[in-house]
């Protein structure tokens, strides 16, 4: 019997053959009514999210994460928004990169294709639902989704009002996939199926990533786990780091791109540590410090490095006072998983030195770690965050979900 992963892949490997023929207004019109369709039918979406919701609840889920599952009418007009948005980009398929003939007389196209059928598995966020699909389609790719357990009545009902959707246009409906089996075995079988994904693109935390990784034999786009780090800096103005601080862990804390350690110079925790962190104590973060850190605030945990190598997703945040900007580069050398690195200073020299120095997909100087999202770089959503260094890296947005293609004319010739 024929698995319910190599049906629906099989599936969305046919569309593909129709999908790579759409023009973009054929895939605009789609993704217009797939955004009206998601606000005509949100009330059956909440209530559908509702049932994933009080099963978290059952199942003692955090609240940091609950908050992560859940759709409300705003989080559904913004996703709708978002593309909405992906319509009004440039379509990045049949973009001619280079031209140039040769002296045998050949003409030669570089020209930007879909990569075909894209696996996508992640964790508890209907969100990424309609991301990927809205993305995916756009670039004349069919999409296969496999969501998280946690996020399954909404994840259903979200594809069945997309799908609908899409039988009103000339986008087959079996463009988008999803996999319903919640068994870690329908994972794996995913990363198994060459020839009918062309790429698997996981989203989620450490754990997910790390097991696609290790176990894909279908190509991947790694995007990874978000252990951020801010770095002030002496004489940071304090109103503007301690806002940046703030608002790169608690604004969301369940989310990749949020603060998890942050690094201040003992000049500046000398001033301002106990104000700063009675504010995040107030906000409900629990802090685990060094031991520097922990002398000045009584009850403090000791952070261990098992703690700074941790992406919490929560209301945690790591403290460490360090001595000076070469020490603070240190620390995130050996700890960051390469996502969003911030440093707060007034100091342009050690700003570029930071921006320079620091290998990660987004590094900022003065603004928080939260800006590392597709939506707010402009491109409508994103498939994922990637930190790797082979194809895309960053918020993927429509380029980094094509390949290319060389088209060559010629009158006859011949290779001798």
């Amino acid at each position: 019997m024929t698995s319910e992963v190599r049906t629906k892949a099989a599936l969305a490997q046919d569309a593909s053959t129709i999908m790579n023929r759409l023009t973009t207004d054929q895939k605009n019109t789609a993704l217009l009514r797939m955004a009206d369709a998601l606000l005509s039918e949100q009330e059956a979406i909440i209530a559908a999210n509702a049932i994933d919701l009080r099963n978290g609840r059952e199942n003692g889920t955090t609240p940091s994460m609950l908050d992560r599952l859940a759709l409300t009418p705003d989080r559904i007009a913004a996703i709708a928004e978002g593309l909405k948005q992906i319509v009004e980009l440039p379509d990045p398929v049949g973009e001619l990169l280079e031209h140039f003939d040769r002296p045998n007389g050949l003409k030669v196209n570089k020209i930007r294709v879909p990569l075909g059928v894209i696996g996508m598995i992640y964790e508890a966020r209907p969100n990424v639902t309609v991301d990927a699909a809205g993305l995916c389609l756009k670039t004349g790719n069919s999409v296969v989704l496999r969501g998280g357990s946690a996020a399954l009545e909404s994840n259903r009902k979200i594809v069945e009002v997309l799908k609908s959707a899409l039988r009103s246009t000339e986008m087959p409906a079996d463009a988008i996939q999803l996999i319903e089996n919640s068994d870690r075995a329908s994972v794996n079988e995913m990363l198994k199926l060459n020839g009918l994904l062309d790429v698997v693109i996981p989203r989620g935390g450490a754990s997910l990533i790390r097991n696609v990784v290790e176990n894909a034999t279908v190509p991947v786009i790694e995007t990874g786990a978000g252990i951020c780090h801010t770095y002030v800096d002496a004489g940071a103005d304090y109103n503007m780091a301690a806002e940046i601080a703030f608002n790169a862990k608690v604004q969301r804390p369940s989310v990749c791109n949020s603060m998890e350690t942050l690094l201040l110079h003992e000049q500046f925790a000398k001033q301002h540590l106990l104000t700063l962190a009675d504010r995040f104590i107030q906000a409900g973060v629990e802090l685990r410090g060094c031991e520097q850190t922990a002398a000045l605030i009584p009850g403090m945990k000791i952070a261990s490095d098992e703690d700074f190598s941790t992406e919490y997703s929560d209301y945690i945040l790591n403290l460490r006072i360090v001595p000076d900007l070469d020490t603070a580069l240190a620390h995130i050398r050996r700890y960051s998983t390469k996502h969003s690195e911030c440093i707060v200073t007034e100091n342009k020299a050690h700003a570029e030195r930071f921006i320079q120095e620091v290998d990660a997909a987004a590094v900022y100087h003065n603004a928080s770690t939260r800006f590392t999202d597709g939506f707010e770089f402009g491109f409508g959503a994103e498939i994922g965050i990637s930190t790797q260094k082979l194809h895309a890296r960053g918020p993927m947005g429509l380029p980094a979900l094509t390949s290319t293609k060389y088209q060559i004319y010629g009158n006859g010739q011949i290779r001798g």
